[in-house]
């Protein structure tokens, strides 16, 4: 599977027997996938079904579905119903009521159509089912057409990633350039504090040998340089393979930054304090794409 981007929109349509169903799909950034239906009221049955088609084509981000469905003035009138077991009882009910208060019972069609519910527009079960072959193919071209965005995008956020990392690799190995010089110049400085105090003759001793030997194991970067190392890997793996890699590569952005910002700490070097800034200022234009990959 290629790298696709959360942000995409897809529209689609279709039309069958009076009707006319057009799906607009919209998608932005999210950690999950949430996926929300905007529906008329009349077809709410169908809102479960629209969300499995938008769970089974994609894996995150913030997914709207806007339906919108138009009738003939044909399939409409299908749609009246009257619920006659309702009009009964009310009338029942209203004729009881006037013989026991003394009151002359008039009651026609007109007032029992117009009490609640008796009167429903609602489309017949059968109905339900034609709206929703309809339905399903302008859905399917909807998603199909916001994956395609999706892919667009994914193959250009591929590109940048790959590049960046590149950039964060030659950033690595200027850092392993001046790693062995930290001790050295470490041991020239303090050295150089011994002469000035005019103790120079405790070069040797062994207590100096090993405060030198001390810093040197505190400020060795190695492990952090091949963990990084292997975080670039990983990377690039996770962008050529077949599962979605949003999450993975999000994680792995908070690992080089944990490792970054060690040695940072661990490498006293104005050279390595440099570079562990513009590292980290690539690394954040990375996690900001990450971001945004599905």
């Amino acid at each position: 599977m290629s790298v696709h981007s959360m942000t995409g929109y897809g529209r689609g349509a279709a039309a069958a027997g009076g009707l006319r169903v057009e799906v607009r799909a919209t998608s932005i950034n999210r950690k999950q996938l949430d996926v929300q239906v905007n529906i008329g009221r009349e077809f709410a049955e169908l809102e479960a079904r629209l969300q499995t088609a938008a769970r089974s084509a994609l894996s995150r981000g913030r997914v709207t579905l806007h339906v919108d469905v138009t009738r003939s003035a044909a399939v409409r009138r299908q749609e009246v119903r009257v619920d006659v077991d309702l009009a009964a009882a009310y009338q029942a009910a209203l004729h009881q009521a006037t013989r026991r208060l003394g009151l002359r019972e008039h009651v026609d069609a007109a007032f029992l159509l117009n009490l609640p519910e008796v009167v429903q527009l609602a489309p017949p079960a059968q109905e339900l089912e034609r709206v929703w072959a309809v339905t399903q193919r302008a859905t399917t071209a909807a998603l199909k057409a916001l994956m395609a965005m999706r892919k667009r995008e994914g193959t250009a956020l591929h590109r940048d990633i790959e590049a960046r990392l590149t950039d964060l690799e030659q950033r690595t190995a200027r850092i392993a350039e001046f790693a062995p010089e930290v001790s050295r110049r470490y041991r020239e400085q303090l050295l150089a504090r011994l002469r000035a105090a005019g103790q120079g003759d405790l070069a040797a001793d062994e207590r100096v040998v090993r405060e030198i030997a001390l810093f040197a194991d505190k400020a060795d970067i190695t492990e952090e340089l091949t963990r990084l190392r292997s975080h670039f890997a990983q990377a690039r793996e996770l962008l050529r393979g077949r599962e979605p890699p949003g999450r993975a590569l999000d994680f792995l952005a908070q690992e080089m930054f944990r490792e970054i910002n060690t040695i940072g700490s661990k490498a006293n070097a104005v050279a390595i304090s440099h570079a562990v800034v513009a590292f980290k200022a690539e690394l954040e234009r990375i996690r900001e794409q990450v971001q945004n990959v599905e």
